[in-house]
């Protein structure tokens, strides 16, 4: 493992050889509950990594051995006023759009609980892992309100608007074998080894063109929900940008020298 930086109390970011960055949610005494600063510093941590050109693929994970993210910090929460709320919202928001706005791929690794605001977390990101201790869901309409961090949009893209209806209006939690039968995680992983797991994914992904990784995200990001003609316009648009790059003419050279491509990134 090589350097940390920190960006504030809570969010550390480490990295793991040259181009792997793990992104770590690092307030265990509140299970990672998601206060006004550890917004504001999980954006800042997402804004340095989405500047830095030679991290290809970014890891979440969590300090605690029993919690990846219980989502809101309600304690916080129940000492606002409807006014500090107010101005809390854009800063809460940003916090879930910095990750889900990360230009390389993302994968969060989990274990424990993935709640509210946790999952929502998980949610943002490309693919998620999860171990068998995993419990996720959005159970905030059990509390009054809505998942406001991207669920109501991002769960029903992932499996579907009539189960995430049932899943949102339930507000029930849903364990680690049923999340991967119900497509809510991608892989379901030893117990303890969710983080090693997602690491060794994120190296086999580092070891592709950042060029071609971060356009094919941009493609697939953009293009959801796109009919048909309008989704490869934005395939195509992808394409064209990577087509006359560095990366390709590297990756083509590589493929026909028969030896594994140093990328040049651009």
């Amino acid at each position: 493992m090589g350097s940390e930086q920190r960006y504030g109390e809570w969010v550390a970011v480490r990295r793991h050889g040259e181009h792997v960055a793990e992104l770590v949610l690092d307030r265990p005494k509140a299970m990672n509950a998601v206060s006004t600063a550890m917004a504001r510093a999980l954006t800042e941590a997402c804004e340095a990594l989405a500047a830095d050109r030679a991290a290809r693929a970014v890891v979440l994970t969590s300090s605690h051995d029993r919690a990846f993210c219980v989502g809101a910090d309600l304690k916080e929460r129940n000492s606002l006023t409807d006014a500090d709320l107010l101005r809390q919202r854009p800063v809460s928001r940003g916090a879930y759009t910095a990750v889900l706005e990360l230009p390389m791929p993302t994968i969060a690794a989990v274990h424990g609980f993935a709640l509210g605001g946790g999952f929502e977390i998980a949610l943002a990101c490309d693919l998620i892992v999860a171990d068998g201790t995993a419990v996720v869901g959005l159970p905030e309409v059990s509390v009054g309100v809505i998942p406001g961090g991207g669920g109501t949009q991002l769960l029903p893209r992932r499996v579907g608007a009539a189960r995430a209806a049932e899943l949102v209006f339930t507000a029930r939690r849903v364990a680690a074998a049923e999340a991967r039968e119900l497509g809510l995680v991608d892989q379901l992983v030893d117990e303890g080894t969710d983080r090693d797991e997602a690491l060794g994914l994120a190296g086999r992904i580092a070891a592709n063109s950042p060029v071609g990784l971060r356009a094919a995200k941009r493609a697939m990001r953009l293009g959801h929900g796109l009919d048909l003609r309008a989704g490869l316009e934005v395939e195509d648009a992808a394409w064209r940008s990577v087509a006359f790059s560095g990366d390709r003419a590297e990756g083509v050279a590589a493929f026909n020298e028969k030896r594994t491509p140093d990328w040049p990134g651009e």
